[in-house]
């Protein structure tokens, strides 16, 4: 049994938000354990790009789509097109769209911080509503929503009054998706890390490593020095927690928020 619980083989999975960070590395895992793969975003040219790097790291073939999950329309026609590419329904879809602006919440720019709540939550919701229907048609589904620590735990420094305030809202939405779909056999769960040194972060923390007069794997020491696993969070980290929601191993687990965070969330 231990063998094949976490075995994707057979599985036909959905990535909104896979072209780049976290999400691409999800995408990536998932197709690595077993599952066919669909990377979406708004950008072609990015799904392009990221569906050459995971075929070769993967050596599997991955395929895309491209749709704004802002959008219900599209969304619509992401499920359609999602199902027409793998030849059979989707099983599993995976939420890993998103972005952050910082500001002071004394200044934060208000059409900025709809624009968050519009990609972070709202597509969420959309995405969840039209996989939810295709899911329900065929009795099976897992929905695993890409999350963070600050849906739980404030930031000590300003800046992330529209971060905070959106992943908090990813973690209420996937409890109460969890609660409507699971009579219908539909798993909705959560993966919620620290900061990871994705390759856009990690272009941020060398310049801020350069501004501090440091080099960047001091700065990722001082950075991780407050975490008890010692060390800054890299996307291979999170890559588990999400194939395990993904997987058969995780079939009674719903609406729950798990951690892949270093042991922040215990200290933080």
């Amino acid at each position: 049994m231990g063998k094949t619980l976490f075995d994707l083989t057979g599985k036909n999975a959905v990535v909104i938000g896979g072209a780049g960070g976290l999400g691409q590395a999800i995408a990536q895992g998932l197709a690595e354990a077993g599952a066919k793969v669909l990377i979406s975003s708004r950008n072609e040219e990015s799904l392009r790009r990221a569906q050459g790097e995971i075929e070769a790291a993967a050596g599997v073939s991955v395929l895309y789509s491209s749709a704004d999950a802002s959008d219900e329309a599209q969304v619509e026609g992401l499920v359609a097109d999602a199902a027409r590419q793998f030849g059979g329904p989707v099983s599993i879809l995976v939420n890993a769209q998103g972005f952050n602006k910082k500001q002071d919440a004394l200044d934060f720019d208000i059409d900025v911080f709809r624009q968050m709540l519009e990609a972070n939550v709202t597509s969420f919701m959309i995405s969840a509503k039209h996989f939810g229907k295709h899911f329900k048609e065929n009795g099976y589904g897992k929905i695993v929503n890409l999350s963070s620590v600050r849906g739980k735990i404030a930031t000590k420094t300003t800046g992330n009054a529209g971060y905070c305030t959106t992943k908090g809202a990813v973690d209420m939405l996937t409890k109460q998706l969890a609660s409507e779909f699971g009579p219908f056999g539909v798993t909705v769960n959560a993966v919620a890390p620290n900061i990871t040194a994705t390759p856009m972060m990690t272009k941020i923390f060398e310049m801020r490593a350069a501004e501090a007069g440091v080099d960047i794997d001091a700065y990722l020491k001082q950075q991780a020095a407050g975490l008890p696993m010692r060390k800054m969070s890299m996307p291979e980290d999170i890559v588990g927690t999400a194939v395990f929601l993904a997987s058969e191993a995780s079939d009674f687990m719903t609406g729950n928020i798990l951690y892949p965070d270093g042991g922040l969330v215990a200290v933080g």
